[in-house]
């Protein structure tokens, strides 16, 4: 047994079809793509994914809810009143919060929410606020200072 010897079974294989060779070929004139339209033209298979002009489905999903936003920021995130156990005039960095053990990990830029509430001033750096936070910081005569 040689590699030449290997052919493939009786009726495995099909001559190609020629299209556009005449009525007696048996795939004359229209080539079986039928009269007209879309689908009988040279060129035609439209691309995967096309619904005729529609938006397709693999634009139209990212649109609909539940999916993950691409480059979402992570933040560390704290609330007020873990922030109102801390004296009078202390400045509050991420630093300072891991130092204090009132956080635990550095996940990234610290971001303050504004659940709970602060009575004594308190000079807070931090990356973002929420509305709230800001606005219950400074009614204690805090400062809220951005950081880039």
């Amino acid at each position: 047994m040689r590699l030449s010897d290997v052919i493939p079974k009786e009726g495995a294989i099909k001559r190609r079809r020629r299209v556009g060779r005449g009525i007696s070929a048996g795939q004359g004139a229209s080539c079986g793509f039928g009269m007209r339209g879309q689908k009988s033209r040279s060129g035609r298979p439209t691309r995967p994914g096309f619904e005729g002009g529609q938006t397709p489905l693999y634009r139209r999903l990212p649109k609909l809810k539940h999916f993950p936003l691409v480059n979402q920021k992570k933040y560390t995130i704290i609330n007020l009143d873990d922030l109102a156990s801390l004296p009078a005039n202390t400045e509050v960095t991420i630093e300072s919060l891991l130092e204090a053990g009132i956080l635990t990990a550095n996940d990234g830029p610290l971001k303050v929410l504004g659940d709970g509430d602060v009575a004594v001033p308190l000079t807070v750096k931090a990356a973002a606020f929420s509305a709230s936070a800001r606005a219950k910081i400074e009614a204690a005569q805090g400062r809220c200072e951005v950081l880039a």
